[in-house]
C-alpha cells in the first residue's frame, strides 16, 4: 500500500533574492524539505500545513503546488509526497515556535540557487526547479480563488418545499465540517455564496471558524444564473479582479457561467482545466491560483500623459497559474 506524504518549500524575498528554508535531521544527518506522512482522516493540504508547523515553527497558507515526488522506500512500499509552495512573512518569521528538536535539529535559510547542492536526496531538487521557473515567470506569489460545489443536499425529488431552502443531508453537514481544515490551508479571506439554503450552509463551519462574514450573491444562486448568466459572470470577474483570496459556494447548473468567466483570465491548457470543475460532485472544490502582473498601459491617453510628465497609473493583470480539485475526506 502506498505511503502518502505531504510539504512545503517554504520561501521568502530578501533584498530580491529568493530564500528557501531547509530542515537538518540529525538523525539522518541530511538536509530536506519539511514533510510528513498523512495522519486519518486529513486531507494532503492539511498535512502539509500540519507538518511545517511541526517541524519548522512556521505557521503557513498553502501556494501553488510543485508536484509530486513517487519513489520506493528501502523496504519496497511505494511513497508519494505532494510538495506546495508556501510564502512566509517577516512577521510568521518572527512568530516561528520551532525548537531543535531530535526531528529537526535546524531550520535554515539559503538563497534558491544554492539550496541545490545543499540538499543531501537529488530528487528533492525538483520541487526546487520548479519554485524557481515559478518565480522567474512572476507566477509564484499567487491568490486562490476556489469555486466549492455545495455539499449533498435533499434531492430534489424529496423536497417538496422551495427549491431555494432545500437542506443538506446529514452526510452533506458532515462534509461541509470536513472542508474546514481544506480551506483553512489556503489563505483565504473572503466568502461568497449563493444566498440559497445548501451553499450557506455548506460554508457556514468555515466561516465561522475563520471569522468571515458569509457575503451572498443571488447572481450565484440556480436562477441567478439562469436569468442572467452575464450577471453571473460579471460578479465572477469582479471578484477576481479585486484580488482577495474568496472561496465561492455555488450550484452545479452555475457552474458553466462561472467557469466561462474564470477561465477568460487563463490561457488555452488551464482553460481546458478549469471547464473539468464543470463535473465537480457535491462538496468537492477546485482551487485557482492567480497571479498578478503589470501592464504598462499604451493607449492615446496614457502617452499623452507621459509626455505631459504626469504619473500614469499601471494596469495590473490577473492570471491563473494552476489549478487543483479536491474532495472532503469522510472516514
Amino acid at each position: 500500500m502506498t505511503i502518502f506524504a505531504a510539504g512545503a518549500i517554504c520561501w521568502r524575498v530578501e533584498k530580491s533574492e529568493l530564500q528557501v528554508a531547509l530542515i537538518h535531521r540529525a538523525r539522518y544527518d541530511d538536509w530536506s524539505w519539511p514533510k510528513g506522512k498523512v495522519d486519518p482522516g486529513e486531507c494532503l493540504p492539511e498535512t502539509a500545513v500540519r507538518e511545517i508547523a511541526e517541524e519548522t515553527g512556521l505557521s503557513i497558507k498553502l501556494g501553488v503546488r510543485l508536484g509530486i515526488q513517487k519513489y520506493d522506500l528501502p523496504s519496497g512500499i511505494p511513497k508519494e509526497v505532494h510538495y506546495w509552495a508556501a510564502k512566509i512573512s517577516d512577521k510568521a518569521i518572527r512568530k516561528s515556535k520551532f525548537k531543535p528538536s531530535e526531528e529537526v535539529a535546524e531550520v535554515t535559510w539559503v538563497s534558491a540557487e544554492s539550496a541545490a547542492t545543499k540538499l543531501t536526496y537529488a530528487h528533492d531538487g525538483e520541487p526546487l526547479d520548479r519554485l524557481i521557473e515559478l518565480h522567474k515567470a512572476g507566477q509564484l506569489d499567487t491568490k486562490p480563488f476556489i469555486i466549492l460545489r455545495h455539499a449533498k443536499a435533499t434531492p430534489r425529488s424529496d423536497w417538496k418545499g422551495e427549491n431555494g431552502k432545500r437542506p443538506l443531508l446529514p452526510l452533506g453537514k458532515t462534509q461541509a465540517q470536513t472542508l474546514i481544515p481544506l480551506l483553512s490551508a489556503f489563505p483565504v479571506k473572503r466568502v461568497v455564496s449563493s444566498p440559497w439554503t445548501r451553499c450557506v450552509t455548506t460554508v457556514s463551519p468555515f466561516a465561522t471558524k475563520r471569522k468571515l462574514t458569509i457575503i451572498q450573491r443571488s447572481q450565484l444562486s440556480e436562477l441567478g444564473s439562469a436569468k442572467g448568466p452575464q450577471r453571473t459572470q460579471k460578479v465572477v470577474r469582479d471578484l477576481v479582479e479585486d484580488n482577495i483570496a474568496t472561496v465561492v459556494c455555488t450550484h452545479r447548473p452555475a457552474l458553466p457561467s462561472i467557469l466561462d468567466a474564470l477561465s477568460s483570465f487563463a490561457n488555452a491548457g488551464l482553460e481546458i482545466a478549469i471547464h473539468e470543475a464543470r463535473v465537480l460532485k457535491p462538496g468537492h472544490l477546485m482551487v485557482v491560483h492567480l497571479a498578478t502582473s503589470i501592464v504598462e498601459p499604451i493607449d492615446s491617453i496614457a502617452i499623452e500623459k507621459v509626455h505631459s510628465k504626469v504619473p500614469v497609473k499601471p494596469v495590473l493583470k490577473r492570471h491563473v497559474v494552476a489549478v487543483e480539485t479536491y474532495a472532503p475526506v469522510i472516514e
